[in-house]
């Protein structure tokens, strides 16, 4: 540790503290959900991963990878992205109990996703609508 924040090699911000499925801090030395890898995918590989961590009731880690790929996607996908990862935060919110927060990162990622399939983008297979309406569901059943 660096200070007060863990860091890498690098000297850039990086979480060594385990976390548990749903991205809550555990005490050092506490035994954690293993942590995602942070290197790029491709868009496909992307989802298919954070398809995968939701399917293992990981949604904050499905955000993570979501997130990496937005952090490293062109420009004119970053609005697809960053809906996507706000989606998995809401589900996040939602399994913590956080029923406002949910509804409200809902609403925002709704407005993203909205955005961005005005623009005509890929959506790489994705129904956006679908998924919005999918996530209001989860939330509105909480």
């Amino acid at each position: 540790m660096a200070g007060d924040r863990d860091r890498n090699d690098q000297g850039r911000a990086q979480q060594a503290r385990p976390r548990d499925a749903l991205g809550r801090p555990l005490p050092y030395g506490a035994t954690g959900v293993d942590p995602i890898s942070e290197d790029p995918l491709p868009p496909e590989a992307t989802l298919a991963y954070a398809r995968s961590l939701l399917d293992e009731g990981r949604p904050f880690a499905a955000h993570e990878a979501l997130e990496v790929r937005w952090k490293s996607c062109p420009d004119q996908e970053r609005e697809l992205w960053q809906g996507l990862a706000q989606l998995c935060v809401a589900l996040t919110h939602q399994a913590r109990g956080n029923a406002v927060g949910a509804a409200r990162l809902v609403e925002r990622a709704a407005g993203r996703l909205a955005a961005y399939e005005r623009t005509g983008g890929p959506t790489y297979g994705l129904d956006l609508t679908g998924l919005v309406a999918c996530a209001r569901g989860r939330v509105q059943g909480s």
